[in-house]
């Protein structure tokens, strides 16, 4: 049965997550911490965030980590071929279809349209870790790493990765021994 939850949870979340990985992810939150409930949203925005760091489509990442947790190596089986397989058809069917209608205004239209959608479920997303956030480590240092992760990435071009790696070592020896 979890084989089959995690076919459907990762494929749904994949084949409406219209625009690659920063629309998929609200759409995996939903299916992994809201409806079959295989993480926490503390442990899912551990996992986002270490999926972060690491090099790769995040939605792979997600995939194999809650596959793996779920049903071990077949999990991570299972959940990478509900994740990629569904893509890869759609990316071969809609190249072929945008190539012939590239200039149609019904196309574009569509295509500018569900950017909004997208945005709104980032932002969910964004308030729903936030909210996690604040509440483990509290509104002043949640406050802080953030201006200090927001200047180092727009101001000083630091690369997210990067960012992500110091906040991490950050919280394992200040906020780990506390």
């Amino acid at each position: 049965m979890d084989l089959i939850q995690l076919i459907i949870g990762f494929f749904l979340a994949n084949v409406f997550g219209y625009g690659g990985g920063p629309s998929s992810i609200p759409l995996m939150y939903e299916e992994v911490v809201t409806h079959y409930h295989w993480l926490t949203p503390s442990e899912f925005s551990n996992m986002l965030a270490l999926g972060n760091a690491l090099p790769g489509p995040i939605a792979t990442k997600i995939a194999a980590f809650v596959g793996y947790d779920i049903a071990g190596w077949l999990g991570v089986l299972v959940a990478l071929t509900a994740t990629v397989v569904p893509s890869a058809i759609a990316l071969i069917i809609l190249i072929r279809i945008l190539q012939k209608y590239k200039h149609s205004s019904v196309v574009k239209g569509m295509t500018f349209l569900v950017q909004p959608v997208i945005a709104v479920m980032m932002f969910l997303l964004t308030w729903q870790s936030s909210k996690e956030s604040i509440l483990s480590i509290g509104i002043i240092q949640f406050a802080s790493i953030a201006l200090i992760a927001y200047w180092l990435m727009l101001r000083r071009k630091v690369h997210p990765a990067f960012v992500i790696l110091a906040a991490f070592v950050y919280g394992g020896f200040f906020l780990g021994r506390s």
